[in-house]
């Protein structure tokens, strides 16, 4: 269908900007939407590969919407990552629409998303925000669910099932689309939703899928030989790859293996490189080392892998580093990444090649088990670049023929896995559940259990009798708590559980917290009391110091008031909660990253997770602390210093902007201990000594208003 023949169904200003973009014809499922009632406002899931223009779906619809009909859009997406990248496409693609991005603070209405035309929204957030009464809720005409098929994870699947189902009750005239990965199960999926489905396997870029075994890709079509005689099966790929003046992804199913893949490849990719590369690689090395106050190892070894071409990526980055890379990659600088397959589900970053190096991973319940042929499928989807490659590549490594021949029964010949509702899990229903009755949403047992017939899970267990039992309990153990009330068959929240539902955090670990507060006494017990909650998990490694200090602690969980649940945590060891207060003592004592990731086997990406958890953690504990009459002021002092990783002495310093835990401390010990010697004789010169003369002009600049 040509972009033409969509004048008089969508506004004139959105076709002009599709033209601008390059868009003269709409892709095989993009015509089938406006077929089959897009423009007229149906509901839809579509289900089809990376870059067959899904969002293109979602942005016709919600365009009319917003031009024409005078009705606001959300786009929901499960990474902030996403709803990032969206964002940025969207505002760079419209500019005459008012769109925002809600991304961060859980605690917060946003009244100010009431002036734009579009939110941009991670699941979490558009959920705190019905938590927290948003108004304009009603006035919205679309809805986009983006990566829908996420139902099916365990950690983010839940909130966003029900994110969809009160949706559909709030903003009942709505038109909602869903965008998914092909899954095994669509059918069922648009059946719940009410919606028409648009399943297709159209994809812009031909996508070739083999099994490397032994220097040969076998394809189902044929063979390919790779010239190289490298033992190693990823250098012979990468070598292939590179020829072509091409970049590939590799995926593993560890950081360790990422990190030695990267690694392993670098010597080769090195070699190919020509001399203004090399140059422009060391400005990306640069902001590797620089995205911390002091480069850690894990950084050195990074910024050394990208002054050689390759890079690896984890969770155990800084997000400065991760976009670092991804840029770095889109550009062509860097041409081979080593990642775990949570790049595969998040921004989008292609590459001509990309390889599955490992199909079998480690979980922690459940001992190593095969990748399921859903995820190999989305990992496989980032082969070939639109505008760039007329084919794309796809491959599995094979130790032997055997395994080839499995590998092929199981990914290329296997059906793809239907998704299944994760909703049925105690923990995830108990702060749900408390944010029905805090936001009068739903208030008996009757409406709640009739809400979850309405879900997914109803949808796919007709039999509610499994629900109802863990109702049952979760109503019990709120009521326990004193977080809710029971009026006859009514309950209500009290004021207190209305705010920990405003606080999205765990009702179990609320009720730690409650408890703990009259007993974090000092600096380690404040510690002890987040780290010991629900959000902090996992926890670091048990390490000698904290067995050798927990004895002083050890009263505050001891009477049962902590959050034991074996059925939900399995085996309780306060040693590794504990564990993990003692590392973030250690950050706010002003330890450098180097030492406090050797130390607790951890990454500076994972530590700052840590410390951004910490810190929402504090803020609630201190919030907690208000309604139970209790001082705060150890929590509100405990968080500046966690912001900044700062000993109590540099806390004034801090205040300051520009200043932060490296440049206080050198202040400090200097002899500029506080805001007020900064105005003291000769102190001016020893700040431009320390801080540089613009910094230290507009630090004084800032004394001086």
């Amino acid at each position: 269908m040509d972009i033409k023949e969509l004048k008089g169904k969508l506004p004139d200003e959105v076709i002009e900007s599709f033209s601008k973009r390059g868009i003269g014809k709409l892709t095989p499922p993009q015509a089938l939407s406006v077929e089959y009632g897009l423009l007229e406002g149906r509901n839809f899931v579509v289900a089809a590969p990376t870059a067959s223009g899904k969002t293109l779906i979602a942005e016709m619809a919600m365009l009319k919407g917003i031009i024409w009909n005078r009705k606001k859009a959300v786009y929901v997406a499960p990474m902030r990552a996403l709803v990032s990248e969206k964002y940025h496409e969207f505002k760079e693609a419209y500019p005459y629409v008012k769109s925002a991005m809600s991304i961060g603070d859980l605690d917060s209405l946003d009244n100010w998303l009431y002036e734009y035309d579009i939110v941009f929204a991670s699941t979490e957030k558009l959920d705190s925000l019905i938590r927290h009464g948003a108004s304009w809720l009603d006035s919205v005409g679309c809805i986009i669910f983006d990566e829908v098929h996420m139902l099916d994870d365990p950690s983010r699947g839940p909130t966003l099932e029900i994110l969809i189902t009160r949706l559909k009750r709030i903003a009942r005239d709505a038109q909602v689309i869903a965008l998914s990965a092909t899954i095994g199960n669509t059918k069922e999926l648009a059946e719940w939703l009410g919606s028409e489905l648009i399943e297709s396997d159209y994809r812009p870029v031909e996508l070739r899928k083999g099994i490397e075994q032994n220097g040969t890709i076998y394809y189902a079509d044929g063979e390919e030989r790779l010239d190289s005689n490298d033992k190693a099966a990823e250098l012979r790929i990468e070598q292939n790859t590179l020829e072509m003046g091409k970049q590939l992804l590799l995926f593993y199913s560890t950081k360790r293996n990422a990190e030695a893949g990267a690694e392993k490849l670098s010597f080769d990719i090195s070699q190919r490189l020509k001399p203004e590369e090399k140059k422009e690689l060391k400005e990306v090395a640069a902001k590797i080392l620089g995205a911390l106050g002091r480069p850690t190892a894990q950084c050195e070894k990074l910024a050394r892998l990208i002054e050689r071409g390759v890079a690896f990526h984890h969770s155990g980055l800084v997000n400065e580093q991760r976009h670092a890379v991804e840029e770095a990659f889109k550009a062509n600088k860097i041409k081979a990444i080593c990642s775990t397959t949570t790049l595969g589900m998040g921004v989008n970053l292609p590459a001509h090649t990309v390889v599955v190096r490992d199909t079998v991973r480690y979980e922690e319940h459940h001992g190593s088990t095969h990748m399921s042929v859903n995820i190999v499928t989305q990992l496989f989807g980032r082969a070939g670049r639109p505008k760039y490659d007329k084919m794309g590549r796809a491959l599995l490594i094979a130790k032997s023929k055997d395994d080839m021949k499995s590998l092929y029964e199981r990914y290329m010949n296997g059906e793809l896995e239907p998704i299944e509702s994760k909703l049925g899990i105690e923990n995830v229903l108990r702060t749900h559940i408390l944010s029905f009755i805090a936001t009068k949403f739903l208030t008996s047992k009757e409406s709640i259990s009739d809400f979850m017939s309405g879900t997914f899970y109803g949808y796919q267990y007709s039999d509610m009798h499994d629900l109802n039992r863990i109702l049952d309990r979760v109503l019990k153990e709120l009521e326990g708590w004193r977080f809710i009330e029971a009026h006859g068959s009514i309950y209500r929240a009290t004021k207190i559980g209305e705010r920990v539902s405003e606080l999205y955090i765990d009702p179990m670990s609320a009720k730690w917290l409650i408890d703990s507060l009259p007993k974090a006494t000092d600096g380690i017990s404040v510690l002890f009391m987040i780290a010991n909650t629900v959000e902090m998990r996992p926890y670091v490694k048990i390490v000698e110091e904290a067995e050798e200090r927990f004895y002083k602690y050890q009263s505050m969980v001891d009477g049962g008031s902590h959050i034991v649940s074996e059925e939900y945590l399995g085996y309780y060891d306060p040693l590794k909660p504990f564990s993990t207060s003692i590392m973030l003592n250690d950050w706010v004592s002003e330890k450098h990253e180097q030492e406090i990731t050797f130390k607790y086997g951890t990454t500076p990406g994972a530590l700052y997770t840590k410390i951004n958890n910490a810190d929402w953690l504090l803020y609630s504990s201190a919030e907690l602390a208000k309604l139970m009459r209790v001082s705060s002021r150890k929590l509100i002092e405990m968080r500046v210093r966690m912001r900044y990783g700062i000993k109590e002495e540099l806390m004034d310093l801090v205040r300051l902007e520009g200043i932060g835990r490296v440049r206080a401390r050198a202040l400090f010990n200097s002899g500029i201990t506080d805001v007020k010697s900064l105005r003291k004789e000769g102190a001016r010169s020893s700040a431009e000594k320390i801080l540089g003369k613009e910094l230290a002009k507009r630090v004084y600049n800032q004394i001086s208003e």
